[in-house]
């Protein structure tokens, strides 16, 4: 079989996007193109679930199935397109806001499922799209549209919570790391189970701004600064600044998915039924 370029998973008439400059979404969807071009995915059998938000426009960039839901319920519309057709790639969507604050419960039960999808959230720490508000991930004491002052909540580590609710796979990567998150990508969509991938992004418009972090540029190199491998020896010696974050594979299991679990249940029942 011929491999696929990765611009064919592209829909190049819908650009240029939308997104603003320094924002680290078109560096994503890049890494997801070159992801399902890598595998070889045929485009037909991909399905791209999104819900409301900046990174949730997405799937307007994209040559995939898509199926575009409400805020916050991506996961809940990914579940159900799984369930009917495992045979598919389902791939979700989702920023900060969506996937993790309005959406969390969704998050906590999908990885509690196992249930076979590729989770993407693309943290921007803020409701990028609709005025940078505080979310799940917004650091304590940072400043945004609601939270003036500061914020007085602690924020989420996203991926250890979906490791403990029983992901078979979670990592991390942002968008100046470019070619680890292709790899990162490709390896969360080829694994069976629950995938996770959060990645860090730049929000220059409103996180940035707001918290005096400089230039869409130096938003960058702080992302650089703060990212630390976690095979470093920084992160073996855990003497890590403020602020900072691990980088890579942070958790990996072979748990059956959901999908096994729930044919065995089904061939039980059938089964039971059979011998009245």
């Amino acid at each position: 079989m011929l491999k696929t370029h990765w611009r064919e998973y592209l829909d190049e008439k819908m650009l240029p996007h939308l997104w603003c400059p320094g924002c680290g979404n078109g560096i994503t969807l890049g890494a997801l193109a070159r992801a399902l071009a890598e595998l070889n995915l045929p485009r037909h059998k991909v399905v791209v679930v999104t819900g409301i938000g900046c990174w949730g426009k997405a799937d307007d960039y994209l040559s995939t199935s898509a199926l575009h839901g409400t805020h916050g319920r991506a996961l809940a519309f990914a579940t159900g397109v799984k369930a009917a057709r495992p045979e598919l790639t389902v791939i979700v969507l989702m920023g900060d806001g969506d996937g993790a604050t309005i959406g969390g419960n969704h998050l906590i039960h999908a990885a509690r499922r196992n249930i076979d999808l590729t989770a993407i959230v693309v943290n921007n720490h803020n409701y990028g799209m609709t005025g940078g508000q505080v979310s799940a991930t917004t650091p304590a004491d940072a400043v945004t549209s609601t939270t003036r002052y500061g914020n007085p909540e602690q924020d989420f580590d996203l991926c250890r919570l979906v490791e403990a609710a029983g992901a078979n796979y979670v990592a991390r990567g942002t968008v100046y790391h470019v070619p680890q998150l292709d790899r990162l990508i490709r390896d969360g969509i080829r694994k069976k189970g629950f995938s996770f991938i959060e990645v860090m992004s730049p929000c220059p418009t409103h996180f940035g701004r707001r918290n005096r972090l400089g230039s869409a540029v130096e938003m960058m190199k702080l992302l650089k600064e703060r990212a630390v491998p976690v095979g470093s020896a920084a992160a073996k010696r855990g003497d890590l600044p403020a602020g900072s974050f691990f980088i890579g594979k942070l958790a990996e299991r072979d748990e059956p998915d959901f999908t096994t679990r729930y044919e065995l249940i089904r061939q039980k029942a059938l089964a039971k039924g059979g011998n009245r």
